[in-house]
């Protein structure tokens, strides 16, 4: 099987120190053929991520891991967009001249306040407003595939537990509908495995309603944060993937989705 993971964090996200070099050799260790860099970059000046990026650095690292591995893993170069649907004409400025392969996007605050806070502040109604965000979102940003779909429950699992999605299925089903017509995938994010709760990001029945509803974009990513992370459970998500009606995972050059056969 064609393995690729879609989702990497390195030391050029503020929240990772992983070296990307290492992150190379660790996705070569794990028999992955292709991994995307998606490193968090905002253009907010209030979000956590603002000021981090250095992209000439970043490209440049990408450049060498190119040449160093070239017989043996295919690396492609993306970016984790927080709120994009924001500062859009800023995000568009500062992307535009990079020529990408693939555009995460995400959300990971809302009015400029952390998920933390939202939650702490509305608790269990917090869902509810990340869905709404998270269909701004695939309204008018500009990305490839939507970042870990229900992320929030990250974050209120241990205090309020998952969410039920006949509770959200009217919003979830708007945000859905709405890629799909704007050609825009979802990811299984396999982070989530990890978590207290268990599951991929987003959860199976979102993966399922997507495919039922005619979605086929699809990337699979281990969100790593650690060279020691990457490709985390690869295998059962691509598992997932077959079990929920896909037939193919998708990568990505220059914007480009490019389906792979699942095996």
């Amino acid at each position: 099987m064609y393995l690729m993971d879609y989702h990497h964090h390195t030391n050029h996200s503020f929240d990772s120190k992983a070296i990307m070099e290492e992150v190379c050799m660790k996705a070569i260790d794990n028999q992955i053929k292709e991994i995307c860099f998606t490193e968090h970059f905002s253009v907010n000046p209030l979000a956590p991520t603002y000021g981090h990026m250095d992209f000439e650095k970043y490209l440049q690292d990408i450049d060498d891991c190119k040449e160093k591995f070239q017989d043996d893993l295919t690396i492609k170069a993306g970016i984790e967009l927080c709120e994009p649907h924001l500062l859009m004409e800023k995000y568009n400025e500062a992307l535009q001249p990079l020529n990408l392969d693939f555009i995460l996007g995400s959300i990971h605050n809302i009015n400029n306040q952390k998920l933390r806070l939202v939650l702490k502040e509305h608790e269990q109604d917090a869902y509810q407003l990340y869905f709404e965000e998270l269909y701004k979102m695939v309204c008018t940003a500009d990305i490839d595939v939507i970042a870990h779909f229900d992320l929030m429950k990250r974050y209120a699992f241990k205090e309020y537990g998952s969410y039920q999605i006949d509770d959200h299925l009217e919003i979830i089903e708007q945000i859905l509908k709405k890629a799909i017509e704007r050609n825009i995938g979802i990811e299984i994010n396999t982070s989530g495995l990890s978590w207290d709760f268990n599951t991929p990001l987003p959860s199976i029945d979102i993966i399922k309603l997507y495919r039922n509803l005619g979605g086929e974009i699809l990337t699979i990513g281990s969100d790593s944060h650690k060279a020691t992370s990457v490709g985390s459970y690869l295998d059962t998500a691509y598992e997932m993937a077959k079990d929920c009606g896909f037939n193919y995972v998708y990568s990505f050059e220059k914007r480009e989705a490019k389906p792979i056969k699942l095996v």
